[in-house]
């Protein structure tokens, strides 16, 4: 009876400081504290989120963590049937790096590639050729119109059989043209004797600076290099 006491009055001090902390929560069935919403309404922590089937479009669910209502790190998607369709990852609530999509199967159908830009600085930097000395690459600061951006290797698989079927590359949004040629294989291959295809900010900067001899380069710096 006493210890029994003690468990309530413990119940009851772990509950109020939960109702202290968050707007509201759920207890899963685990006895983990999921889709906390905190004082100011922005979800935190780790949430479960079920989307059911509306106008032909199959629902799912999904799971990950929340900081300050933005996705961030890795959220797995599943069919309502409890297979796994897809593994995201996210920075400041978008997809950053490798994103993996599966058939119901489990077999791997997709990868897909993104950057993603902090929505408070909205600029990167990328290498451009330095117009004072042929042949060198400079760094030159880009604003992103998006908050992700295709980057990267993208790949289709052949669920079937596992290998890839297609391949394509992106340069900060840009796709790559580089042309291809067939391998003995049956596979493409690129050319290397080709030259690569540039993002559209390189040749706009190249354009904008044609001719010009001195071109000063912000690095941040605020004394001599």
């Amino acid at each position: 009876m006493k210890n029994a006491f003690f468990t309530f009055l413990f119940t009851c001090a772990f509950l109020g400081i939960k109702a202290q902390q968050w707007e509201s929560y759920l207890i899963s069935v685990n006895g983990d504290t999921i889709n906390c919403l905190d004082k100011k309404k922005q979800k935190q922590g780790k949430w479960v989120i079920r989307v059911e089937e509306l106008r032909g479009e199959p629902g799912y669910e999904e799971e990950g963590e929340f900081v300050d209502s933005k996705k961030e790190g890795i959220w797995r998607r599943y069919n309502l049937s409890g297979d796994l369709i897809a593994m995201e990852n996210y920075r400041w609530g978008f997809r950053d790096g490798k994103q993996s999509y599966y058939t119901m199967l489990g077999d791997l159908m997709r990868e897909e590639s993104y950057k993603s830009v902090n929505p408070e600085n909205p600029y990167d930097t990328i290498d451009v050729p330095d117009l004072d000395n042929p042949g060198q690459m400079m760094t030159r600061i880009v604003k992103h119109d998006g908050t992700e951006i295709r980057h990267g290797t993208w790949k289709t698989y052949d669920p079937s059989t596992g290998m890839v079927v297609k391949t394509e590359q992106f340069v900060f949004g840009e796709k790559y043209t580089g042309n291809k040629s067939a391998s003995t294989n049956g596979n493409a291959a690129v050319d290397e004797d080709k030259p690569k295809a540039k993002p559209k900010e390189v040749e706009a900067w190249e354009k904008k600076n044609s001719g010009k001899k001195k071109v000063t380069v912000r690095d941040g710096r605020t004394g001599p290099g």
